[in-house]
């Protein structure tokens, strides 16, 4: 009866492990390996939408999207109605979708490598990683993850020192800017660039 009980309790364990997203994964480093083999993977097995969708999917489970919206909207954020700012998080991620999707291919055929990790006091994870390619060119980045209580979540990545939130920020500032200062030209452009 000890030894039943004992399969069923690892059969039981085995199956949470499988059933929870990545993010259950309490070491940072670890995470962003997973999220990248995860990566790695859709670019491997799949193409067009379904690859778009996959990807989606991986941002939506493992990437903290409402706080890369308010950094990318920067001061906007706080001007735009909660309709629009739903509406904008909405764009946001199909876009990048999209985006992360067009690049992946790199990502199949690439390793990832963990350098360090460097926890910090409020819940916020520097992992340092080297990108590997093919061809054996390296790109170091960075990636900001977050632990809030609900689980890790990416919130930036930073390639050759260079913040993907910051640049965002600027073009997002600079089109909304040159659109008469208003956020919704922003979010018809998004759209468009999801569907593109």
């Amino acid at each position: 009866m000890r030894k039943v009980f004992h399969c069923l309790l690892a059969a039981a364990a085995a199956a949470l492990m499988f059933a929870f997203p990545v993010w259950a994964t309490a070491d940072p480093g670890q995470f962003v390996k997973n999220v990248t083999g995860q990566l790695a993977d859709i670019a491997r097995t799949k193409s067009g939408p379904s690859r778009d969708a996959a990807v989606r999917e991986v941002l939506r489970n493992n990437f903290d999207l409402a706080h890369m919206a308010r950094v990318a909207l920067g001061s906007h954020w706080a001007e735009a109605s909660e309709p629009m700012r739903a509406r904008f998080l909405v764009a946001l991620e199909a876009a990048e979708a999209r985006a992360y999707g067009e690049r992946l291919t790199k990502l199949a055929a690439s390793d990832v490598t963990i350098d360090k990790v460097d926890a910090r006091p409020n819940g916020v994870s520097m992992v340092k990683a080297v990108l590997t390619q093919a061809n054996g060119q390296t790109t170091r980045i960075e990636w900001e993850v977050h632990d809030n209580g609900r689980g890790a979540r990416i919130a930036d990545l930073k390639v050759a020192g260079v913040s993907m939130s910051q640049i965002k920020r600027s073009e997002f500032n600079l089109y909304i800017q040159s659109n008469g200062g208003q956020v919704e030209p922003l979010v018809k452009e998004l759209e468009a660039r999801a569907v593109r």
